[in-house]
């Protein structure tokens, strides 16, 4: 653009001076038409800077994850290819599942088998509690009959007081009262036969209540409601399941795998300082690096335009997203070392813009590091922007030229 200016600025010089020599053409008119242009070119590069910063320095930035497996093992499978698009959720590569589904078909039975424990321990419990409430109604009729055998023997005692007077008065019959004291010697022996069985009774209560007690608790272990030793049999297997699931590594999002050398028959392991593979996601950020008082008069949302090598002659339209108003030369190291400052001040540094590109390019491919010019058009001096733009398209067509020798 300012070669254009030139350009015109002298034809206008020639054909006033040279041509129709309308003016003198002499030092005095020579110096003038010489100060002139550098005056007002300077002039306008100042403003221009200031109104509608430029940057030779625009970069695509996209996101890297470094693909790790979770699990480890023996690789089987490889189906993605390198440098091709996949999308978000497409198989990367797969490790021999034999050894996880060898863990999860044995956990599955130790499950099963644990289960079956806690059953049988409900049944024990069921059992018990049945045993103490049958001691408890042997107790019952053990105490009854002691105490129907009591009433019996205190009458039977009673008779064969009655007998023995009526037998010393010559009025009683000596059989009847032998017979009285033979039910009383009955009796006495049904007494101790009632309270052995209560005795016997009261043990097995004992001894039932004893075991319903050991049962309970060794099901007072519970989480979540479900017998301990179960619930952690089961959490196990949903971890031995979670890692089978992670023997088929998956995309994480659309883009496209790189460095790929992973092959069937290779080892890899959940390692993260030595990944499986590179993936490079579509998603990507546009930042244009300013110096700092470049961007005194930058607002977000302001219009902006860039360009790329990889596109000769394409204008790429944006708009400013925000100033990443930090770097590096803000921060200060943990370190037991004071803060160096007597060797002379640091350099500068630039500060990133990110822009967002427009809709109407939005489905560009971009590559990852990809570099270019661009430019941000304030809302200060907008007649000045016509030539910002005129500069950028100019170094658009540029970009078509190869300058290389061989």
């Amino acid at each position: 653009m300012d070669v254009l200016l030139l350009a015109i600025y002298a034809a206008i010089v020639w054909f006033v001076f040279i041509k129709m020599k309308w003016l003198p053409w002499n030092i005095t008119s020579q110096v003038i038409v010489v100060i002139i242009p550098v005056v007002a070119l300077t002039v306008m590069i100042l403003a221009l800077n200031i109104v509608a910063p430029s940057s030779a320095d625009v970069r695509v930035i996209k996101y890297v994850i470094n693909v790790v497996p979770q699990v480890r093992g023996r690789v089987i499978e490889v189906p993605v290819d390198p440098n091709r698009p996949v999308k978000k959720g497409d198989v990367l590569f797969r490790i021999d599942p034999t050894p996880y589904q060898l863990t999860v078909r044995s956990l599955e039975a130790q499950l099963a088998n644990s289960s079956a424990s806690a059953r049988e321990l409900d049944e024990q419990l069921a059992g018990a509690v049945g045993k103490v409430s049958e001691s408890r109604g042997a107790i019952g009729q053990a105490d009854a009959r002691i105490r129907e055998v009591q009433s019996k023997l205190d009458l039977a005692r009673m008779r064969v007081g009655q007998n023995r007077e009526l037998v010393s008065t010559g009025a009683g019959d000596k059989f009847t009262l032998e017979k009285a004291e033979t039910d009383v010697k009955e009796l006495e022996a049904q007494l101790d036969t009632a309270r052995s069985v209560a005795a016997q009774a009261r043990a097995t209560q004992v001894q039932a209540t004893a075991g319903e007690r050991q049962i309970k608790q060794r099901m007072t272990g519970t989480f979540e409601n479900e017998y301990a030793p179960v619930a952690q049999i089961r959490a196990q297997l949903e971890s031995a399941k979670w890692e089978l699931s992670q023997t088929t590594v998956y995309a994480p999002a659309n883009g496209y795998a790189i460095n790929v050398q992973l092959r069937p028959g290779s080892f890899t392991a959940a390692f993260p300082i030595t990944p499986a593979m590179t993936f490079v996601e579509d998603t990507y950020q546009v930042v244009a690096l300013y110096h700092q008082n470049e961007l005194h008069k930058v607002e977000p949302g302001n219009e902006a335009e860039f360009t790329l090598n990889a596109y000769p002659g394409r204008i790429i339209k944006a708009t400013v997203d925000s100033i990443v108003w930090a770097q590096g030369q803000g921060q200060i190291a943990n370190s037991t070392q004071l803060p160096t400052t007597g060797f002379g001040p640091m350099p500068p540094n630039r500060f990133p813009v990110k822009l967002t590109v427009a809709e109407q390019d939005a489905g560009l491919f971009l590559p990852a590091g990809a570099v270019g010019d661009g430019a941000i058009y304030t809302e200060h001096a907008q007649f000045l922007h016509v030539l910002r733009k005129v500069i950028l398209r100019v170094g658009a067509k540029l970009d078509y030229l190869v300058l290389k020798l061989h």
